[in-house]
């Protein structure tokens, strides 16, 4: 049989919103066409996709099944009138880690691509990009990809793949009233009697409950994360609290922070990219190769074993980047 894109579209809209008013609103449809295009997609298959009730709209089985194939196509489809129209899609680029400013390391490759249309959205967190990316509605990610504890973690198990691209050193940052506020540099064990302070709930973020466990450090956060300058006036509220921070980040003038370096070990950030390998846009490959040039060139992957600090999840992907240094 041959499939109706737009019949199909119609599906993954009902797919997505499970609502057939708001998915044909999404279509500049009437609910009465969208409701034709389901039922002759419906009548093509032999089979129903969507279990109707009063109050609900439910994938059946067979809807579940012809879902992510059903995305696929569409996007094929996408793919083929830009080639045809000879339209060069913009790569469209997640990025999660706000605290950590990641716009810093993307744009310093990004500067490399200078013909490259890009498009940058600001995601919540790696579950979220992962989503995105199996619904192929973003093309690659940036942030920390990372296992879950116990698990294989939501990059593996939607099918998709990344590459570590920078290991950034973080430095201690601490309010002017804290005990090691005077120091030029801190242990990471000397931190037992300090609370380390999270700008969200600890079990969402992956490596402050990493270092957390450990280093012995105990944890306390605030009610949301409300960007880089309300974290820092929440660590500095209380003599006992410290934080994580990059090590190139400069406190706004106003706040009464220092930031001090962390040593024996030094914590790192791991950057990497995400994409999903099946249908992958051509934008990514000159965008690795930016990653690999820039990281060459300003020394992004040097790890010192006993020196540095990465939770073993992170360690376990320095050996099949192609940035890292032999004997490094």
């Amino acid at each position: 049989m041959d499939l109706d894109l737009a019949q199909v579209r119609a599906f993954l809209a009902t797919a997505d919103r499970l609502h057939f008013g708001q998915a044909a609103e999404d279509l500049s449809l009437s609910q009465q066409a969208l409701s034709k295009r389901i039922a002759r997609l419906e009548a093509e298959l032999g089979l129903p996709l969507f279990l109707r009730s009063r109050q609900t709209v439910e994938l059946t089985e067979a809807g579940q099944r012809f879902l992510e194939p059903a995305r696929q196509l569409v996007a094929a489809g996408d793919r083929a009138v830009a080639a045809a129209r000879h339209v060069e899609r913009p790569l469209r680029i997640d990025v999660w880690g706000h605290l950590f400013a990641p716009m810093r390391t993307l744009r310093q490759a990004l500067d490399r691509l200078p013909d490259q249309p890009v498009e940058v959205g600001a995601a919540r967190d790696l579950p979220s990009v992962a989503d995105t990316l199996a619904r192929a509605e973003t093309d690659v990610g940036f942030g920390r990809v990372h296992r879950s504890r116990g698990g294989d973690g939501e990059a593996s198990a939607a099918g998709l793949t990344h590459r570590l691209v920078r290991l950034e050193p973080l430095d201690l940052v601490l309010g002017t009233g804290h005990p090691l506020a005077g120091r030029t540099e801190v242990r990471p064990s000397e931190l037992r009697d300090s609370i380390l302070w999270c700008p969200a709930a600890v079990e969402r973020l992956d490596l402050l409950q990493r270092f957390s466990d450990e280093f012995g450090v105990p944890t306390a956060s605030g009610p949301a994360n409300l960007g880089l300058d309300h974290f820092l006036e929440q660590v500095a509220a209380d003599p006992r609290r410290v934080g994580l921070i990059p090590a190139d980040l400069e406190p706004a003038e106003h706040a009464p922070v220092r930031f001090v370096p962390l040593v024996d070990p030094t914590p790192l950030y791991a950057w990497s990219l995400l994409w999903r390998p099946a249908d992958a846009h051509p934008g990514i490959e000159p965008l690795l190769r930016a990653f690999a040039d820039v990281g060459r060139s300003s020394r992004w992957l040097e790890y010192r074993p006993g020196k540095d600090w990465l939770p073993d999840t992170d360690t376990a992907d320095l050996g099949t980047s192609p940035l890292r240094r032999p004997g490094v």
